[in-house]
């Protein structure tokens, strides 16, 4: 089908949108030439994660499905969608006026149950979950930092310390070590038995939010809303409404696109 003259869909990539991310988008590697244009490519991955469909059931006026899954394992496999998050992150961050490092931090996880077995998976005996937890920090516009899946069986105290170990270790090895901003992460009680070890090994103060005494039901917690509603606009693709992936590490990438996604949008809107 004509590519051009096909009907859109809502997820796809509008003409002020691939503007702002073709300049992030890593270099073609050497070889035979696309049949289909990354344009393309990417609106049927963003397709497949904002309705949760199959890779098979992907509509015919997209590419073969097989050649949308390549697409995205390896970009997966290399990690381009989390290289191109964190792009995007630092142009959103500068569009709005911050600086591109943020200062703070906020880190939260989210029990979800897996449907197609696969790796990692337990039970959270607190919410009675049997899948996999997802760790994610954002900075203090809610735009995602990392994401880490394991079982759902560990706790916060270890899964967290395994997140900013991943954190901590992403921002050495990069060339913004130097410029490094992070100072404080914000977490709920869940964490309160790392306080010490991220002080000590990552050299970031982790504040501990707590609820109010005698608080019942739901309340607003400050700082710790920020990450609760980065969740909830991850949360809004159905690829995420639960955990379908057989790997961690695809989960983890389904995340980086959702952000993408959403990453793209806010872009957009300051060109």
């Amino acid at each position: 089908m004509d590519q051009i003259n096909r009907k859109t869909y809502s997820t796809d990539l509008n003409d002020t949108e691939w503007a702002a991310i073709v300049p992030l988008l890593p270099e073609s590697a050497a070889g035979r030439p696309r049949v289909w244009p990354l344009r393309v490519m990417l609106n049927a991955i963003f397709y497949i994660v904002r309705n949760g469909c199959i890779w098979r059931d992907l509509p015919h006026d997209l590419p073969p499905w097989k050649t949308v899954y390549t697409q995205f394992w390896r970009w997966r496999r290399d990690g381009t969608w989390a290289a191109l998050n964190g792009a995007l992150v630092k142009a959103v961050r500068q569009a709005e006026g911050r600086q591109p490092q943020p200062s703070a931090a906020v880190i939260d996880s989210q029990s979800v149950k897996t449907r197609e077995g696969g790796e990692a998976r337990g039970v959270d005996v607190y919410k009675q979950i049997a899948g996999r937890k997802r760790h994610l920090v954002v900075d203090t516009l809610g735009l995602l930092l990392l994401a880490l899946v394991h079982s759902a069986g560990i706790p916060d105290s270890t899964g967290g310390k395994q997140t900013l170990q991943t954190l901590f270790d992403q921002i050495k090895g990069s060339v913004y070590n130097r410029y490094c901003r992070l100072k404080l992460i914000w977490a709920d009680g869940g964490y309160e038995d790392i306080v010490a070890w991220v002080k000590q090994h990552c050299g970031w103060k982790l504040d501990i939010v707590r609820r109010p005494e005698g608080a019942k039901g739901f309340v607003v917690l400050p700082r710790r809303w920020v990450v609760e509603r980065s969740i909830a606009w991850l949360t809004r693709n159905r690829r995420l409404s639960k955990d379908y992936e057989r790997r961690t590490a695809s989960s983890e990438a389904v995340i980086y696109v959702a952000s993408i996604r959403l990453l793209t949008k806010r872009l957009a809107a300051h060109s």
